[in-house]
């Protein structure tokens, strides 16, 4: 069967390479008879699976011995309310910065378990922008400093990110990891689903600094404690085992190709084919990003009229062009450029979209 290109934005492209390897051994892992998927998250084999997944997240992020890195369940949605459940008090504040519909979904819930507060917001202007590194300032009474290193919905990433706050910095990183170097060593937590740079849906990784997990509310249901997961090595209940596997694999591909350092330079030349097409036809194509926040995983774009929006996808689709239709909240077109997704599929959808501009520029 034809492999289509997958512009999707989650769950998103995997690489060739790993299902061909996962498919091998779906039937029986290592000749062993049986496979991952019925294979207990206690057995010696999957122990070995899980650690070198581990192991191969650190050398990848540079994850020093200070930090913990789990691998747990509910998305990084669970997330949003995990994090001010463990680290929010009577006397604190969580302080959130807004990029986008998801910094906005995690304010929102953090605000259901205590009080919040905005740092700074690029809202007035649709998110169309990244604050200033200068605006991120904490007070005194927050807890932490909370932001969104990419913003899918709406294609804008931080450049260069926030270093010394005041506060203990999180990120979400779930749309970005992976694709260009992220000084974890900066950051209390962080955070990010692994359907779109790491692997399947139903599992997050999450990097936490040993030291403030000691701070954490100890009075929590179990399943939402950090020190839960860290005492148990993030199998205190059953894990999403077959996508442990899987993003074993993904992080040994993504070593075996270059690691970050390549995953950033063709993220760069991805998007960059995307881009320049955008620019060479802006009577066409209207790039929601402004051009200082455009971000390399989501590309955002939007046409004159939905009519012109629909002829683009159906000639998308005749192509075997998948994942271009932007946001239910948003509309317009976008696509996905996440590490999975080859080089000549961005080429392909650049020399389409070229195409389409020169076949309805008047």
């Amino acid at each position: 069967m034809e492999r289509v290109d997958n512009f999707g934005a989650g769950p998103a492209a995997l690489p060739l390479e790993v299902l061909q390897l996962a498919q091998q051994e779906l039937l029986s892992y290592r000749h062993q008879g049986l496979s991952i998927l019925e294979m207990s998250h206690r057995d010696a084999l999957f122990d070995e699976i899980h650690q070198g997944a581990v192991s191969a997240f650190r050398r990848l992020m540079n994850v020093s011995s200070e930090y913990e890195v789990l691998f747990l369940q509910g998305g990084a949605s669970l997330q949003f309310a995990a994090i001010p459940m463990n680290f929010l008090t009577k006397e604190t504040v969580g302080a959130y910065v807004l990029t986008g519909s998801w910094s906005e979904k995690a304010l929102a819930e953090a605000s259901t378990v205590g009080k919040t507060r905005v740092v700074c917001s690029t809202a007035e202007g649709h998110y169309r922008s990244i604050p200033e590194i200068s605006d991120v300032v904490a007070q005194a009474e927050d807890a932490y400093v909370h932001l969104t290193t990419n913003n899918t919905i709406f294609g804008t990433q931080w450049k260069l990110l926030p270093e010394n706050v005041g506060k203990p910095l999180i990120a979400d990183a779930s749309s970005d990891i992976l694709s260009r170097p992220l000084p974890v060593d900066n950051f209390h937590l962080v955070y990010a689903g692994a359907q779109k740079n790491l692997g399947p849906s139903g599992l997050t990784v999450v990097v936490i600094r040993r030291d403030w997990l000691a701070s954490a509310n100890d009075s929590l249901p179990v399943m939402l404690r950090y020190a839960t997961h860290v005492k148990h090595d993030s199998r205190y209940n059953t894990p999403p085992t077959f996508a442990v596997y899987l993003l074993k694999l993904v992080l040994e591909w993504t070593e075996k190709i270059g690691g970050v350092a390549e995953m950033e330079l063709r993220s760069r030349a991805k998007s960059d084919a995307i881009y320049s097409v955008m620019d060479e036809f802006p009577n066409i194509y209207e790039g929601h990003a402004v051009t200082s926040a455009r971000s390399t995983m989501n590309v955002t774009f939007r046409f004159s009229s939905e009519e012109l929006t629909q002829r683009f996808l159906e000639g998308a689709s005749e192509r075997h062009f998948v994942g271009l239709a932007g946001h239910r909240s948003v509309g317009g077109c976008r696509a996905s450029l996440y590490n999975a997704v080859p080089l000549e599929s961005a080429y392909r959808l650049a020399d389409y979209m070229r195409s389409f501009a020169r076949s309805h520029s008047r």
